[in-house]
């Protein structure tokens, strides 16, 4: 056969995930072409241990593990190769009360997601896996469709699988470069030969950032050593589930008759910090038995027959990993027709056959099945292109794969990292700070008698006074909150208004001075950005949306200006300081530092002006997320910390206090805002969320979505979001499962706590299989799955606080 000169989409990388994505786009009838630099598995793929869960803290990463365990259920029948899969089931260990409390929320947000995880006492867990010992054991969860494969064999199904399809796939044939011109992919370069195609996938585990970083494309992973033992034969059943002891660090899975023993210790070593070599194939490192010894401590108590077992081999093998645990899909947003699978920290095998199918949509239709936000590509920002802070990171996280995932759990590492000029004024009056994209960003403020740090908990923490404190302040007086980290961007051009108006699902047709809440919705309708914009002038809008959404949202807007249009879309985020002035007294405040007419009549809500405060010119915002009257400062970072001082100075008669954005957290649930990501995303249509107020379907003018859009308002929605309420002694933190009238319809996609109106407050989707109303919705009776506990709920649509927006508009 002829060496192919062109494909349509070509793959490079041969493990796991690049013989699932050829899999599934020779599937769906497309021309695809895979390289592999050596032979099918020989990166990472090979050494995996090759343990199989479904359950993540999200439901479309869940689902999508589920997929990868029914493809595998029926591969071995369809291509006639054996896989290795079973579905033995998998237990996961607690060890003490704390551990208890989070698996049984474990197992609750798995009855959210469709799964039927069991709780058991130790003696039921000892049934399932006799060879442990339980004295430590407070409980366990049981996952009956989880299993175990052989990752080699798996990986030869898929790919026996693809060539019958169509797919060619080409061993012992490396990329040397990858070939551009004007900024656009244009093929790969191989010893054979150039090879040009429309649509490039690497695939290529560990060496994808390096190769991905040749076309200024950043991908942050590391490789990091990860070993693992394997025991003599010892007459381990085969049927033995799979064992995860997290208090322990430690994981099992049954191996020919023995035991693959592994974990994630704290202190993980990276490898290959000055490069990885370009030849490493089927090869291992050298075992460390020295480091391995902590686990194998941990691991004694738990199997004591392993004192006695013989060991066949410690296993070390580089794996690649990210900075928060998560693996990396997606369409490069530096080059259109780039796409990335890679880093998928020790479970490629669990992800690979639903990462290949979603990866396989994207390249196919421009976006995945459904919402992938939390793997994502354009989750990352600035600090990911340095990889001295991603090993930093990834490192902290790699220890930290089986220790408590707190609620709130705040990452250590590489901090502080982006500052805004506040971020020392703030300190020292006792904020408590989290990060995010890297940014420093107060959470809550301790008075001189409480520790200033976050002490976590499954129960109430310890900033939940203080938060409360800042969420009064709010409500009866003002507060003063630092959102420097923002993501802003400037639109501008002859173009910019008819861009935008295609874009945006509001009309943007404003006068100037307007702000304009909006979604951006994809061609089904699904919110992809929740975001403002203001028009500054007739060619020009400044557009603000939240910190972590800051690569997502500039790239779905660039992407998305119609062709020939002249709009320019720029980043401006580290040109301007934000500084948030809510509450009620917030305009006697501002009238105090300004000499501009900032009244109702002058200003009302939704509108711009430009202010003098101490010598700067501000762009001030009257809008608010908070639900009280309130203004948004923008103004340049160098003139922050003098406009901080004279609004605190002017304040002090009335109340105003410094707040965090955990205040913010639980002011907008009492209001009933959306946050996107977690209430609404690119799976739920502004008509399911509530937000149909802001869609522009009384005019004529198109945009994108619109079809979508007025085709569900003919059909009618099966999904609404409301609000619940519980009493105030319920934690909710999201994920619980929502029962009405009995019967399972969806889980909260927010939870928190309102100190206006004492009691806990979550946010979630009833779902029904057929088509709903607001009365469906409002006369069911409602509980909540809490932990594996129903407690009783009461269900609202309208805002808790102030549903007249009286407050907001005062």
């Amino acid at each position: 056969m002829a060496f192919p000169s062109s494909a349509k989409t070509l793959i490079i990388g041969g493990g796991i995930i690049g013989c699932s994505t050829a899999y599934h786009l020779a599937q769906m009838g497309e021309e695809v072409l895979l390289l592999e630099k050596a032979a099918l598995t020989s990166g990472s793929t090979w050494h995996a241990a090759g343990l199989v869960g479904q359950l993540r803290s999200n439901a479309n990463i869940t689902q999508l593990l589920g997929y990868s365990i029914d493809l595998y259920n029926k591969l071995e029948q369809e291509t006639g190769l054996a896989t290795g899969w079973k579905m033995n089931g998998g237990l996961r260990l607690a060890c003490n009360e704390e551990r208890w409390t989070e698996v049984k929320r474990q197992a609750t947000t798995a009855h959210s997601f469709g799964l039927d995880m069991q709780l058991l006492t130790p003696n039921e867990a000892q049934d399932l896996w006799p060879l442990m010992d339980i004295s430590d054991i407070v409980g366990a969860a049981f996952l009956p469709t989880d299993g175990q494969a052989s990752p080699s064999d798996i990986t030869q199904a898929l790919a026996k699988g693809a060539r019958a399809k169509g797919a060619v796939l080409s061993e012992n044939t490396p990329v040397t470069e990858i070939l551009t011109a004007r900024g656009k992919l244009v093929g790969v370069r191989t010893a054979n030969g150039d090879i040009a195609c429309e649509k490039l996938v690497l695939c290529c585990g560990q060496w994808t950032r390096e190769l991905a970083k040749t076309i200024g494309v950043t991908v942050p992973l590391i490789s990091v050593e990860h070993q693992y033992m394997l025991t003599e034969a010892f007459g381990v059943p085969t049927d033995l589930p799979t064992l995860r002891d997290p208090d322990r660090l430690t994981y099992y899975k049954e191996e020919v008759g023995g035991l693959i023993m592994g974990g994630y210790e704290p202190n993980g070593i990276p490898w290959a910090k000055d490069g990885i070599p370009k030849v490493f194939d089927f090869q291992l490192l050298d075992s460390n038995f020295d480091h391995f010894e902590q686990l194998v401590e941990m691991a004694l108590p738990r199997v004591p027959k392993l004192k006695s077992v013989g060991v066949k081999q410690l296993i070390n093998g580089p794996e690649s990993f990210t900075p928060d645990g998560n693996f990396i899909l997606g369409e490069a947003p530096e080059m259109a027709n780039v796409f990335i699978g890679a880093g998928f920290n020790a479970f490629g095998i669990a992800s690979g056959g639903g990462a290949g199918m979603a990866l396989a949509e994207w390249v196919v239709n421009g976006a995945p099945p459904y919402d992938m936000w939390p793997v994502d590509i354009r989750r990352f920002g600035r600090p990911h292109t340095d990889v001295d802070w991603v090993r930093t990171r990834t490192l902290e996280a790699y220890g930290k794969h089986y220790t408590m995932a707190w609620p709130s759990e705040e990452h250590d590492s590489g901090r502080p990292c982006r500052r805004s000029p506040l971020y020392n004024s703030l300190k020292s009056a006792g904020a408590v700070f989290g990060e995010k994209l890297g940014w420093e960003r107060p959470n809550w403020f301790a008075e001189k008698s409480e520790e200033a740090r976050d002490i976590y908990t499954f129960e109430r923490p310890n900033w939940h006074v203080p938060v409360g404190r800042e969420h009064r302040a709010a409500r009866e007086a003002a507060v003063l909150l630092d959102q420097s980290s923002f993501a802003k961007f400037v639109l501008q051009g002859p173009d910019a208004a008819a861009a935008l108006q295609w874009i945006a699902a509001n009309r943007v047709d404003k006068p100037v001075g307007s702000i304009i809440y909006t979604q951006m919705l994809n061609d089904q309708g699904g919110i992809e950005c929740d975001l403002t914009c203001v028009r500054t002038g007739l060619d020009s809008y400044y557009i603000v949306t939240g910190t972590g959404f800051a690569t997502h949202d500039f790239d779905w807007i660039r992407h998305n200006i119609p062709f020939g249009m002249n709009a320019q879309l720029v980043d401006v985020t580290s040109s301007n300081a934000v500084l948030s002035l809510f509450g009620p007294r917030s305009r006697d405040i501002l009238s105090s530092v300004t000499g501009a007419d900032v009244s109702n009549e002058a200003q009302p809500f939704a509108t711009t002006q430009q202010i003098g405060i101490a010598g700067c010119s501000v762009l001030a915002l009257r809008i608010t997320y908070v639900g009280e009257l309130g203004w948004e400062l923008h103004l340049p970072t160098e003139y922050a910390l003098s406009v901080y001082k004279i609004l605190h100075e002017a304040g002090a008669e009335y109340g105003l206090r410094n707040a965090g954005y955990r205040a913010i957290e639980t002011l907008r649930l009492e209001k009933g805002y959306r946050a996107w990501s977690s209430d609404i995303g690119p799976d739920h249509t502004p008509d399911e969320a509530g937000l149909g107020w802001a869609v522009k379907m009384k005019s004529n003018i198109a945009f994108k979505g619109r079809q979508a859009v007025a085709a569900q308002r003919e059909d009618g929605v099966r999904k609404v979001l409301a609000t619940f309420t519980t009493s105030g002694a319920t934690i909710l933190s999201g994920r619980e499962t929502i029962y009405r009238n009995g019967v399972r319809c969806g889980w909260l996609s927010s939870g928190g706590y309102g100190h206006t109106l004492g009691c806990s407050i979550g946010m979630g989707y009833v779902r029904a299989s057929k088509e709903i109303d607001r009365d469906y919705v409002l006369q069911g009776t409602y509980e909540l799955e809490v932990a594996t506990e129903r407690v009783a709920a009461e269900v609202t649509l309208n805002p808790l606080y102030d549903p007249g927006m009286y407050q907001v508009r005062g």
